[in-house]
């Protein structure tokens, strides 16, 4: 039987498996704006052949060892050959939500507050959350608003920020080892039945910033040398 397709996003389909799991099929478009590829931006840009591959490999490796740090993630396994991830249920905060830290100003946390701060200055692992809200352009949402809206429990937010912070030091120290810097990152968390929080969606190049000897590193290219 094949799996039923329960939802078409941007970057990946969704299906929905017999065993009350879900899979996830990576594709090859990314976000962006005219072509250029940008992890903020909320529409897609352009398609790069392989990059869906690399998005699954890359999230395999960061899945599995966020897991075996005790980390709650949805990520039960994965099949290269037909780039699929399957993973477990998980209900979305609102509708949507994604979670960004920063380790660097850059992006988008530069031109609202470029005022204030150098691009490129030192952040300390800061977390905002932004609504999945193409039309409003993702707006962005405190930790206040999210409980009067009743979008999470103030509980929830407070786990969410933690696990964000740790899972992106993970990934900041294994791109240090390599000789690169993640200046930021952006990821998706759910929770399961018992309102337990948990990291969903992927953990791969085309969700995050990272330079090399201070020049930015494209999705492609940055799968290119991790992996080598």
């Amino acid at each position: 039987m094949e799996p039923k397709l329960v939802y078409t996003g941007k970057t990946k389909n969704v299906y929905e498996l017999e065993n009350g799991n879900y899979l996830l099929k990576f594709k090859d478009d990314c976000t962006g704006k005219d072509g250029v590829f940008d992890p903020g931006e909320n529409s897609v840009g352009l398609t790069i052949d392989g990059v869906g591959d690399v998005n699954l490999r890359m999230s395999i490796y960061f899945f599995e060892k966020v897991n075996a740090a005790g980390i709650k993630t949805h990520y039960v396994s994965a099949d290269l050959a037909n780039t699929t991830m399957e993973v477990l249920p998980a209900r979305v905060f609102g509708h949507g939500l994604e979670v960004i830290c920063r380790h660097k100003a850059v992006g988008s946390f530069i031109r609202r507050y470029g005022d204030y701060i150098e691009a490129g200055a030192d952040l300390p692992a800061y977390v905002e959350m932004t609504f999945k809200d193409d039309a409003k352009g993702d707006p962005l949402v405190t930790k206040d608003g999210l409980i009067v809206l009743g979008v999470m429990t103030g509980e929830q937010y407070d786990r969410i920020k933690e696990m964000t912070q740790q899972i992106t030091q993970i990934v900041a120290d294994d791109m240090k080892a390599k000789g690169m810097t993640l200046y930021d990152i952006k990821f998706e968390f759910g929770y399961d039945n018992d309102g337990n929080v948990m990291l969903i969606d992927e953990i791969a190049s085309g969700n995050m910033r990272v330079y090399k000897d201070g020049q930015y590193i494209d999705p492609m290219t940055l799968s290119r040398l991790f992996f080598a």
